[in-house]
Formats: structure tokens, sequence, C-alpha cells
């Protein structure tokens, strides 16, 4: 549910990273090859990429960044220091690609779930 509320926007990327950072390592990658499995189903291509790399904050010549952009997706694998990295870019990819993916095949409606969330519940603190 947070990385589509990520993707849609519903929930602020500096939020996102705060929540994947509090995560155990080996959760931390779990939701790496999550993220990945979600770019492939919302349809991820190479033309993508350049974007992904601008959105995520991440320099191009970071590790992630040069991997995304020969179409390599590893990320779970890399060391604990390129995770958060990782996380990032793989959200702005989801992101670009899921609201393509939105515009142009569930503009009219779906049955997707996760397409039609609610807003998250902010804390009153």
């Amino acid at each position: 549910m947070v990385l589509n509320e990520l993707a849609q926007g519903l929930r602020p990327a500096a939020e996102g990273v705060e929540w994947f950072e509090g995560l155990a390592e080996d959760d931390q990658r779990k939701v790496l090859h999550a993220l990945v499995l979600f770019c492939g189903q919302a349809r991820a291509c190479e033309d993508d990429v350049p974007e992904s790399i601008a959105r995520s904050g991440i320099r191009p010549t970071h590790t992630p960044a040069v991997m995304l952009t020969k179409w390599r997706f590893g990320m779970a694998r890399l060391p604990a220091y390129e995770l958060t990295k990782s996380f990032r870019l793989l959200v702005a990819l989801f992101s670009i690609a899921d609201t393509r993916r939105r515009t142009l095949y569930c503009a009219d409606g779906c049955g997707h779930e996760w397409h039609n969330l609610p807003d998250p519940p902010r804390d009153a603190t």
C-alpha cells in the first residue's frame, strides 16, 4: 500500500524514505524486489530512466542509476549503503510507469484496487 501511495503522490517521498529506512535491511531488500516487480507490471520502459533519475534526486553516477541506465534491476543485491538510493530511484520509475498506465488504460476507471486508494491517514501530531 505504501509503495502505491508513493507512486500516486498520495504520500510524500520523504515520508516513504523515512518508512523504508526504518525497515530492517532484509525487509528493505524485499521491498526493492517488490518494486522491481511493480515496475514490470506497470510497464516501465528504458525511455523512463532519465526522468526517473532526475525525479529520484540521486546522481546519474550513483550505482543504482548506472545499473538502471543499463536496464539492470539487481539493486536488492547492492551493499546496504546503496539501498535508499535504489529505493528512491525505483519509486520514481514505478511512479512514472504507473502514471502512464493509469492515464492510458485506466482513465475511465478500473477495478485495480491500487489505482483507487483513499488518501492515507495523517497523524494528528
